[in-house]
């Protein structure tokens, strides 16, 4: 595999070498307030390609920053140990003295 990836990575290098020699000329740019500016082909290729490509590589690093945290945080907290809280007993509370206590003697379904 990585034979493929240094072979990949030689024809992509002879194809813009190839590209530059071809086109080495120079060509006018019109900036603002009426300036010229002579750039040669293949570096304004170059420019137009990062300035296109460096803002997808940005966000895609931000987003792989904040994936890593969310499972970052994850593994803290699957790793650490979880405390279950004790469930409270709970008593009924007295019943006076002399006072009936309520009960259902009706059964369900009805015979």
């Amino acid at each position: 595999m990585q034979f493929l990836k240094i072979l990949f990575w030689i024809v992509l290098t002879v194809l813009v070498v190839l590209f530059a020699d071809a086109n080495w000329r120079s060509v006018e740019v019109r900036l603002w307030g009426g300036l010229i500016a002579d750039v040669k082909l293949p570096i304004l290729v170059l420019l137009v390609f990062l300035l296109g490509f460096l803002p997808t590589v940005a966000v895609y690093r931000a987003k792989m920053w904040a994936l890593r945290r969310r499972v970052e945080v994850g593994e803290r907290n699957a790793a650490a140990p979880v405390a279950v809280p004790a469930s409270p007993v709970v008593t009924p509370p007295p019943v006076p003295e002399g006072e009936r206590v309520a009960t259902d003697t009706k059964v369900w379904p009805p015979a």
